[in-house]
């Protein structure tokens, strides 16, 4: 606790709190021996560090949290102290240089979650390519997890229109593609990472509510437009059978075009 006091002596003659958190290489690793224990059964910050964050809240002075973990860790009771969060995973010998660069304005940042980042330890395994019946949740709690597949920040806004097809019915060994209209409607030059999901409305085994077929990072000045088109082939719709050959069933698919796996707009593929 001495720490934290301070800490807080020095934060209160600042204007703004830099705090890095998370854990390293002793936190963040697989347990293989008895010796070498590593999994956690709990996926909250370790330590004082909650209390290090209330401690610094109560400056009132805005803190932006630099996430330095090698797994996804949940914030759930620190996420609203924070400012800005800045998820830097586990970075090498220039995390002072980009960081720097991102905080300061100098480089604007456009990266997306590589994993789906959950609340609880009670929600994994967690990922957004799941089977519809999963991810019920538990009684009183939110089965929504704290950072989606995909997410991820800017300080620039994006717009984007609804998804277009160049052919809405194709046969199954046939291709299309789909086109969006993307609008940086901010002030900065910034990246967009445009994301392509599919779903198989029915099917002779169960298919996952999206999967993830394609990706396009844009860099867009302010108030440009930009039109992006995504292939849609064959392999993008084929799945394994009951018989185990891949194969693409005729029927309606979803064809789902966002900035996340959650943030998506929807048109309608068919295959005859």
């Amino acid at each position: 606790m001495a720490s934290i006091a301070k800490a807080v002596t020095v934060a209160r003659q600042a204007d703004l709190i830099i705090l890095a958190i998370g854990g390293d290489e002793s936190t963040s690793r697989e347990a293989w021996s008895e010796t070498h224990m590593g999994d956690r059964n709990d996926i909250t910050l370790i330590g004082q560090q909650k209390e290090l964050v209330d401690a610094l809240a109560e400056t009132g002075k805005p803190m932006v949290g630099v996430i330095i973990s090698g797994r996804p860790l949940s914030l759930v009771n620190v996420e609203d102290k924070l400012s800005a969060i800045l998820y830097g995973w586990q970075l090498g010998q220039e995390t002072g240089t980009a960081v720097a660069d991102i905080l300061f304005g100098d480089v604007n940042p456009g990266g997306k979650m590589p994993v789906t980042v959950p609340r609880t330890v009670g929600q994994i395994p967690a990922f957004y390519n799941h089977k519809p019946t999963a991810r019920r949740g538990y009684a009183f709690a939110d089965a929504s997890p704290l950072y989606v597949f995909g997410y991820g920040m800017s300080y620039t806004s994006f717009e984007m229109s609804e998804p277009t097809l160049s052919e809405p019915v194709i046969d199954p060994d046939g291709q299309t593609f789909v086109s969006i209209d993307l609008t940086n409607t901010g002030d900065r030059v910034g990246d967009e990472v445009v994301q392509l999901y599919i779903r198989d409305k029915v099917s002779s085994v169960t298919r996952p509510v999206k999967e993830l077929k394609g990706f396009e990072r844009v860099t867009l000045q302010p108030g440009e437009t930009r039109t992006v088109t995504l292939p849609i082939t064959p392999d993008a719709l084929r799945f394994y059978n009951l018989d185990m050959v891949r194969v693409v069933e005729p029927g309606e698919f979803d064809i789902m075009v966002g900035n996340s796996s959650q943030n998506v707009k929807t048109t309608t593929l068919t295959v005859r």
